[in-house]
């Protein structure tokens, strides 16, 4: 029987073309109005999938638009209740439920303290969609799996195309506009090479740099969230101060690059633990010792770590599955995580 996290996964190309579609016009709404503020500072305000969510957006708004963004612990006002200085901030704040309390809690202080707030969620009536200046739906509908799929993507989105709204991008809004085919492709490939090499092995690595370190960590957390493996994210560039000591021979590894600036860097590392023995597969054609792994390309770079991702699920349902492990109940986890 299928899993509900294989139907999810296929849904996604669907929920991003509906996103696009229905999600435009109060998109273009919060867009004019970030415009009139013209920010200096971005602050993002999430947890699990959403924080990873909001890592691919910092690095496309600070590609975009020059604006530098900064990860705020909600912990700040949910338990340290300390005051920040935001004039002239936007905060985006990312939950696919919309009720986390200490998410809840940083959007308003965020608000209090001056920013303009923007929430994507999946919940129009929840409560941080009525919290935040400018509520944008994500469009995903139902998602029942525990572990995030197509909200991440459409989270992932969304942002996105509020940020082409923001600069006014007309080709990046373009790309954006033949995303969900290239997504319908992307969903197909389940990477059996990958999932073999992992075999009995316990612990991996997953591997990014710029716009895909998010997917990378992403990916990261759900090897432990569907199947049980420990799995570590890292900077192409990081890996090599310090954790690539621990890989030995056939030690998977598991890179994601985008074709840009980025690649050529990650492809470099990628051959280098190859030599030290390491199993390493990528997702470039730049490699030259590792393995290249089939992958879809966009129309805009920034839109390639989407379709990656959407790959990356697809082979971890069905590596879950070949493990007799149901990646729709992750052992100790619930669909709503709520923390303080």
């Amino acid at each position: 029987m299928q899993t509900r996290m294989r139907s999810e996964i296929q849904e996604i190309p669907d929920a991003v073309d509906r996103l696009l579609t229905e999600g435009s016009d109060r998109i273009e709404t919060a867009a004019a109005a970030i415009r009139a503020l013209d920010p200096r500072l971005i602050v993002t305000v999430a947890r699990g999938s959403s924080d990873h969510a909001c890592t691919y957006l910092k690095y496309a708004a600070e590609l975009l638009l020059g604006i530098p963004v900064a990860s705020i612990g909600p912990s700040i006002a949910s338990i340290y209740k300390a005051p920040l200085r935001l004039d002239r901030a936007v905060c985006i704040a990312v939950s696919q439920s919309g009720k986390s309390p200490d998410i809840l809690d940083m959007t308003h202080a965020c608000a209090r303290d001056g920013a303009l707030t923007v929430a994507l969620t999946n919940n129009a009536d929840a409560p941080l969609a009525h919290a935040a200046h400018h509520p944008l739906s994500i469009h995903a509908g139902p998602e029942l799996s525990v572990a995030a799929t197509k909200t991440f993507v459409t989270s992932a989105a969304a942002g996105l195309l509020l940020l082409a709204r923001i600069g006014q991008d007309a080709p990046l809004e373009a790309a954006l506009r033949a995303l969900p085919g290239q997504l319908a492709q992307a969903v197909q490939l389940d990477w059996p090479e990958v999932r073999s090499a992992i075999g009995p092995h316990e612990s991996l690595y997953t591997l990014g740099r710029g716009v895909t370190l998010a997917v990378s960590d992403e990916a990261a957390l759900k090897f432990k969230e569907t199947s049980q493996l420990h799995a570590e994210s890292y900077s192409s560039a990081e890996v090599l101060h310090g954790p690539v000591s621990i890989v030995a021979s056939g030690f998977p590894v598991l890179g994601f690059a985008a074709g840009d600036a980025a690649e050529h860097a990650l492809a470099e590392t990628a051959d280098l633990l190859t030599e030290n023995g390491a199993q390493v597969f990528a997702t470039s054609t730049e490699v030259k010792k590792a393995r290249a792994v089939d992958h879809v390309r966009s129309y805009h770079a920034l839109l390639d770590p989407l379709l990656l991702i959407a790959s990356f699920y697809s082979m971890i349902e069905a590596f879950a599955v070949s493990h007799g492990i149901d990646p729709d109940h992750p052992r100790f986890l619930k669909k709503v995580t709520q923390t303080r």
